[in-house]
């Protein structure tokens, strides 16, 4: 592995800047992996926020409220209509009991009350008509609430696009460091599984949300409008529903953010041990993985069977409370009807308000897991949004009109960890065309001195200039678009080997990307590939080996000709023969460019201009490959490590 941030800077990275989850421990998988866990925001904060992530688009929000609105008054006036016509149906049976012309005085004290005409029958056309006036209502009102889904749905699915970008948007502002104590499959999760589940949950629950409350109020005013007594009745098991909904809420909230936090941490331990899989293979570590996967998946399966029970507690809750309603309303209605206080239609109207009174509670319960879920893992996106971000570039400073590629650290110091200083007062000019090699063994520095060239970490004290200009008041994009960067660990996207090839210049002509194969010998293996530079590579390059995927890359550094040309460990995968080749291309290249080169192998910079040793973030010695064995320090010391102990132990052997 590369030192892309040096070992000790992983090691601290690990050791001090992960934050463990609440749930059982670290959670490292075998190859080292673990999880930033964060603590949770409330439900209302989260919920709230979620909500205005629609502000831009609220005039459809609006015209949703009003739909739902109309929507749900129709379905409201409906049972009080339909409640008449059963007051038609009931009379006209009762009248027909009686002969015609019977006075009031003789009919029933129960039956004097009522709307009765005795020898009259039921009016069959009256009915016919309220009840088609009924059917237009309701189908009025599912005309009205098709469209509001509609519309909400447009909401739903622009709020989450515009989510989804934002998190792009804030992936590619975050610092190295946060990918750093961050396991991939963690941070993918939370953009791919929680932000669906925030989808699914808005889908699924604004509209219901919405019009529940609404019919909620409609109703309670209709119940009250046809008996403040029974509405009051109904309303008694209001205070109980909210008091066991709150409870049970209470407690199974954390257990869903646990949830999305185990899938989290889970999809890390998964994407490792696939990343890995062939030193899982070549280690034998396959039980120890299996093993790792059935911990972590046994307590995924905890914590989401007990987020799920103790919410799925609400809903059959809320059906005892609502049937305790439903036989308190049905026996003072009863009574009502029988002291003639109200009709049997009005009472059965009422009942059915009763139902449409307590079916949206018990709606909003049966959610209330879904809305919990889908607010757990909008708090883990909002985590990833709130994180810092890179500090932003200072205005532009004036940029040099030449480009000299000349590198000049001034004082510098770094560290990635407060208690742990590791680059300290650190000065050195590279010139102009000259070849800087920086040498030392693993975790001096060495990557870190580049990284800091390239931004990737800004310096704790001291400046970096590139051509007289601190690289600190320049844009980063300006800075690293006049820098070539080759790393030990070859990265390629899926596409064509064009394609990778000018990635770093996507306006290149055909002959340009031709010519920087052609330099760096791509083109020596290309044209044995069945479809040439048309050739289609996975982003892990498995088509192509380990020395042509290298060889790829240093083609796309080629093709952007840069100022300055930074080379870590670049030729560590190809054979000794193509590594020769690449030496001339490169000597080629580097001309009139300012060149750093990092390498353990000390035989490919012997011819460098400047070769810097480093050691614990300071350099210890610099000169050039001659004078720096004359001096018989530490670079001589790493020189003879590697080819005379070689000699010795082959002499030894004869």
């Amino acid at each position: 592995m590369s030192e892309t941030s040096t070992g000790s800077k992983k090691q601290e990275f690990q050791a001090t800047e992960r934050i463990e989850a609440p749930q059982g421990g670290p959670g490292r998988g075998p190859m080292g992996g673990g999880m930033v866990g964060q603590k949770a925001m409330d439900f209302g904060p989260s919920a709230k926020r979620l909500v205005a992530l629609m502000r831009p688009d609220r005039g459809k929000a609006v015209a949703v409220v009003l739909l739902g609105v109309v929507s749900v008054l129709l379905m409201s006036i409906a049972p009080r209509i339909l409640g008449h016509a059963t007051d038609l149906v009931f009379n006209g049976f009762i009248g027909s009991k009686f002969p015609a012309g019977t006075p009031d005085s003789a009919l029933p004290a129960a039956v004097q009350g009522m709307d009765v005409v005795p020898g009259e029958g039921v009016d069959f056309d009256a009915v016919a008509r309220v009840l088609l006036i009924v059917l237009a209502l309701y189908a009025a009102a599912s005309l009205l609430a098709w469209l509001q889904g509609f519309i909400l749905n447009t909401v739903v699915q622009n709020t989450i696009r515009q989510m989804r970008s934002d998190v792009e948007d804030k992936i590619n502002r975050l610092p190295l460091n946060y990918f750093d104590r961050s396991p991939r499959g963690e941070l993918l999760s939370r953009v791919t599984n929680d932000i669906d589940n925030v989808s699914q949950t808005l889908q699924q629950t604004m509209s219901q949300l919405l019009t529940s409350v609404m019919t909620v109020l409609a109703v309670l005013a209709m119940m009250v409008w046809i008996s403040p007594l029974l509405a009051l009745v109904a309303l008694v098991t209001v205070p109980l529903s909210l008091i066991v909904t709150a409870q049970i809420m209470k407690r199974s909230q954390g257990q869903f953010v646990a949830q999305w936090r185990r899938t989290g941490r889970l999809n890390a331990q998964i994407e490792e041990a696939y990343s890995g899989h062939a030193l899982v293979k070549v280690f034998g570590r396959q039980a120890e993985v299996e093993r790792t996967f059935a911990e972590e998946n046994d307590e995924l399966f905890k914590v989401s069977f007990g987020a799920q029970f103790v919410s799925g507690l609400i809903m059959p809750s809320m059906m005892f409370i609502g049937n305790l309603n439903y036989v308190l309303v049905a026996v003072v209605g009863g009574l009502r009807v029988a002291n003639g206080s109200l009709s049997l239609g009005e009472v059965q109207a009422f009942i059915q308000y009763s139902r449409q009174f307590t079916q949206p509670l018990t709606t909003v319960a049966s959610m209330t897991n879904l809305l919990q879920s889908g607010v757990a893992s909008a708090e883990r996106v909002f985590e990833l949004l709130d994180a810092d971000e890179e500090l932003e570039d200072a205005p532009a400073l004036a940029t040099p009109a030449v480009r000299r590629g000349e590198v000049a650290f001034e004082h510098v110091s770094f560290r990635y960890d407060e208690d742990r200083p590791l680059i300290t007062d650190l000065s050195l000019v590279a010139r102009p065309g000259e070849t800087v090699a920086i040498v030392g063994p693993t975790g001096a520095g060495k990557t870190t001195l580049v990284n800091l060239v390239m931004r990737f970490y800004d310096v704790d004290a001291g400046r970096i200039t590139l051509d007289g200009v601190d690289v600190a008041g320049m844009p980063r994009s300006t800075l690293r678009g006049q820098i070539g960067m080759v790393l030990q660990d070859t990265w390629l996207f899926e596409g064509t080997i064009r394609d990778n090839i000018a990635y770093g210049r996507p306006d290149a002509t055909e002959e340009e990307i031709l010519e920087a194969a052609r330099a760096t010998f791509v083109d020596r293996f290309v044209h044995s590939l069945p479809d040439g530079y048309d050739t289609v590579i996975d982003e892990e390059g498995s088509n192509l080996s380990a020395g042509e995927r290298q060889l790829v890359t240093i083609a796309r550094a080629f093709l952007t000709d840069p100022a300055l040309l930074i080379l870590d460990e670049a030729t560590s995968s190809v054979d000794t023969r193509t590594e020769l080749l690449l030496q001339h291309a490169m000597a080629a290249l580097r001309t009139d460019r300012t060149s750093f080169v990092i390498a353990h192998r000390l035989s490919t910079i012997r011819d460098a201009d400047l070769i810097l040793v480093m050691e614990d973030g300071a350099i210890v010695e610099q000169g050039t490959h001659e004078s720096l064995l004359v001096a018989d320090g530490a670079y001589a010391r790493l020189y003879n490590a590697q080819f005379r102990a070689p000699a010795d132990e082959a002499a030894v052997g004869a």
